[in-house]
């Protein structure tokens, strides 16, 4: 199967590095003109462009902290008039700020709930506006297997993933009436900066818990995006698809 994005415009927020790129460079390899969006790492967004470039796709970046609403609307206000439309967005942007709830400040489970949840409300609502008008559109939420099964340590993250589930349930509803689809994607153990530094046990108990016996890599999770953004997901809506070897099975 051929999947052609030819003529779509794409954003992705926290596109600049890690599963973000990858998902950018697939999109973009596959025909699609894709808006690199990031909050800080404006180098790192640039290599991610030119990576793109290179490889004959179309690409920019543009800077925004998707918290903000005021940022989030200059973003896509500024797609819009460059482009004139959205017809993928894929909400990416995340952090962690990991520690036991017992020692956890409240900046700390805010800053996540922020990022990781509101800011998927934030890029949805703004990118609803065009695809409604055009009656068709695909939204992609990258959430995460924490958010189906907790993790130790993680119970702002786990919250805010757990979130974004209902949410992509909630809107694909709303908008299926319009041609429009929004479904998540749940990744587990992907090789990434955040698990380059795992030690030695911990690597290896993950491993054990996973029937593939291998860590994902973000062109795993990049490839099931793409097929989400493609006409060949036509007919799905407000599902939680897993890329993670196995490790959670329902």
């Amino acid at each position: 199967m051929q999947i052609s994005l030819k003529g779509k415009i794409a954003v992705v927020t926290g596109g600049s590095r890690g599963i973000g790129r990858a998902i950018a460079t697939t999109l973009a390899a596959a025909g699609a003109t894709v808006v690199v969006n990031y909050q800080r790492n404006a180098a790192a967004a640039e290599e991610t462009v030119a990576a793109i470039t290179a490889a004959d796709g179309a690409a920019i970046s543009m800077q925004a902290d998707v918290s903000a609403a005021e940022e989030v609307e200059r973003l896509f206000k500024t797609v819009i008039e460059r482009y004139g439309t959205v017809d993928i967005l894929v909400n990416n942007a995340g952090i962690t700020r990991d520690t036991l709830l017992l020692r956890m400040k409240e900046d700390d489970f805010d800053a996540v709930i922020d990022t990781n949840l509101r800011g998927v409300y934030l890029c949805t609502k703004a990118a609803l506006r065009p695809m409604t008008k055009a009656r068709s559109g695909r939204i992609i939420n990258i959430t995460s297997v924490v958010g189906l099964i907790g993790n130790a340590g993680q119970s702002n993250y786990a919250a805010a993933k757990a979130g974004i589930i209902g949410f992509t349930r909630a809107v694909a509803r709303e908008m299926a009436s319009r041609n429009i689809t929004v479904n998540a994607v749940a990744p587990g153990y992907i090789e990434t900066e955040l698990t380059a530094g795992l030690g030695d046990q911990v690597r290896t108990a993950i491993l054990e818990a996973i029937p593939l016996g291998r860590l994902g890599t973000p062109q795993d999770v990049a490839n099931l995006v793409c097929f989400l953004a493609s006409d060949a997901a036509a007919y799905i809506t407000g599902q939680t698809l897993t890329v993670d070897g196995g490790m959670v099975m329902s």
